[in-house]
């Protein structure tokens, strides 16, 4: 029998973190594990009971949900790392975007249906992210896209050009079927190019991918 996703729930407002935990329950393949009203107990709880999910709210006492992914995502954090997705309710967020960059896979608005939310729960468990590549050129898009182009940093150009190739995809969002049929390869393939590209950049996971090829504007006109 497949582990339940183990799930810790960070959020000052009591009846929203409670409805949550009710929804996370019920299912077959979830449990929570851990509840919080601040960032300081939620770390607390995060190293009691090592979850794969939290569910994060941003504005927080004591410590806000931004400080807890800089913390939980730094070097100072010696325990296992959970996925973190993170609630807000406002779409182009500013605190949102450090969340992401620090290492949250995407984020969620708290008026999300419950059908939305277990799905998002279940796909950043699985490795992928809850933020669509529009949406990240929203969030991370700077007012400076007139300037040049910076220098491609140097762990990029270590690169194969069909790393290359897989990495303009992913950045756009891509699914590894979908990069398979345009580039001709196995999805087997496809997730050891993948596998390739996050090690060679020390990126995370394909959300940092994403926020990495906005950063360094690597991503040009869609590939044909």
């Amino acid at each position: 029998m497949t582990a339940s996703i183990r799930v810790v729930l960070i959020d000052d407002q009591a009846l929203f973190r409670s409805g949550v935990a009710v929804i996370v329950d019920a299912q077959d393949d979830m449990v929570v594990v851990g509840q919080a009203g601040d960032g300081a107990e939620g770390l607390e709880r995060i190293r009691q009971t090592d979850p794969d999910i939290v569910l994060l709210d941003l504005r927080m006492p004591v410590l806000d949900g931004v400080q807890l992914a800089v913390e939980l995502f730094g070097d100072r954090w010696t325990g296992p790392r959970p996925k973190v997705i993170v609630l807000t309710t406002f779409s182009l967020d500013a605190a949102a975007a450090t969340a992401i960059r620090a290492g949250a896979s995407g984020f969620l608005l708290k008026d999300a249906t419950p059908e939305f939310l277990l799905a998002a729960i279940r796909a950043v468990h699985a490795g992928s992210s809850v933020l669509a590549p529009e949406e990240l050129a929203d969030l991370f898009r700077a007012p400076v896209e007139s300037a040049p182009a910076p220098v491609p940093p140097e762990a990029f150009r270590s690169l194969t050009e069909r790393e290359r190739h897989v990495f303009a995809r992913a950045a756009r969002g891509a699914s590894n079927a979908e990069i398979a049929a345009a580039e001709f390869l196995s999805e087997s393939t496809v997730k050891t190019h993948v596998s390739s590209i996050l090690a060679k950049l020390q990126l995370r996971d394909r959300v940092q991918l994403v926020v990495y090829a906005h950063d360094h504007r690597l991503i040009g006109p869609p590939a044909s």
